[in-house]
């Protein structure tokens, strides 16, 4: 039978992200698939070097506007084992509200965005809607809806009064909450969305573990993998479980995602209850001599980074490692076998940051 090599992206309407496939066909059936990335390298870890240590939280959170505190938060935590030192407990319950409200506003983007690949236009302004919540929230504790710019070395560089933190942002937290309640069975009970997802793209636990698939995508597969089991951050003193599914396939990573957008608003009531009345900023007294690399949950998975110091404001190394990167190689495993017209929702399911790749 005759073979078709068909183009999918740098651009497609359902996938906002620069990742280009090459589909080998036979028929309507995917054969083989060929990954051709680099349509947006911009520098940043270079750039990592040039500029003073403690510059850098600003410039590695233009990785990725929206996971961008998550990218500040690990090369933070990695400088601050360079530095050999502790930030205060304070700052550490902070990082994970800051962190937990990245995750939702994420999860909730990429609801939309699957939501909007199913043509129901309606349903993806209604998961935008709740996430512009999210967004409220973050402009009101850091003065800016997008990039956060509150953690720096040695700690955050703004603090969250109790009272607001107790009253109105537990409010809208709980609002968030009730609304995504009632919204989810919508999207994840339609006959329509289970036809195109169950069953589709499957990734078993086994190619999963193998092929070094993280966060969501991992979870989905079956695999209790999650960096906030470390206990970085003031991760250790919450009660925190990762969401897994069995079963592989893409409707398993929409309910992870779905089921953790819950989870992170009960991380954060925790964590509000919890908070310590500390310091929040302690400044490092020395340069970085060391290395040291730190792992943290972004919103696709697991997020490396790796430190070098020399003794001298400047770091002789920054290296990132994204999700997205990881899970590549599954997603070309998931892709065989499947039709043509599954192709879009199986390479979102994996919620692709191609910015967060080609850093």
């Amino acid at each position: 039978m005759a073979k078709t090599v068909m183009p999918f992206g740098p651009q497609h309407p359902v996938l906002p992200e620069p990742i280009h496939l090459t589909l080998v066909l036979e028929d309507d059936i995917v054969q083989e698939v060929l990954p051709n990335i680099g349509y947006c390298h911009r520098g940043i870890e270079k750039g990592c070097e040039r500029n003073a240590y403690w510059k850098n939280p600003r410039l590695v959170e233009h990785v990725c506007g929206i996971c961008n505190f998550m990218h500040a938060q690990a090369y933070c935590e990695a400088v601050e084992k360079a530095l050999e030192m502790e930030v205060p407990p304070r700052a550490k319950y902070l990082r994970v509200i800051w962190a937990e409200l990245n995750r939702i506003r994420s999860h909730l983007l990429w609801l939309g965005l699957l939501a909007d690949a199913f043509g129901f236009e309606s349903l993806f302004m209604q998961f935008w809607r709740i996430r512009e919540k999210s967004v409220f929230l973050i402009e009101k504790t850091t003065g800016n809806r997008i990039i956060f710019s509150t953690c720096v070395v040695g700690g955050v560089n703004k603090d969250i009064p109790n009272d607001y933190l107790r009253g109105e942002f537990t409010k809208v937290l709980k609002e968030i909450k009730a609304d995504v309640e009632e919204l989810l069975p919508v999207l994840l009970k339609d006959p329509t969305v289970k036809a195109r997802c169950v069953g589709k793209g499957v990734l078993s636990k086994e190619d999963a573990h193998k092929l070094g698939a993280v966060g969501p995508t991992a979870r989905g597969s079956g695999l209790r993998q999650d960096m906030r089991l470390t206990g970085h951050a003031a991760y250790g003193e919450l009660d925190f479980e990762p969401v897994v599914e069995p079963d592989g396939d893409s409707y398993a990573r929409a309910l992870v995602r779905a089921k953790e957008v819950l989870q992170s608003i009960e991380l954060i009531l925790e964590a509000i209850g919890k908070i310590p009345d500390t310091e929040i900023f302690i400044k490092p007294d020395h340069w970085p001599e060391k290395e040291a690399f730190s792992r943290i949950e972004q919103p696709r998975g697991e997020l490396i980074y790796y430190v070098k110091g020399n003794g001298t404001r400047y770091l002789e190394r920054c290296k990132i490692r994204t999700p997205t990167f990881a899970n590549i190689p599954p997603l070309l495993a998931m892709l065989p076998g499947c039709e043509m017209a599954d192709v879009p929702i199986i390479t979102l399911s994996i919620d692709p940051c191609i910015a967060c790749t080609e850093r």
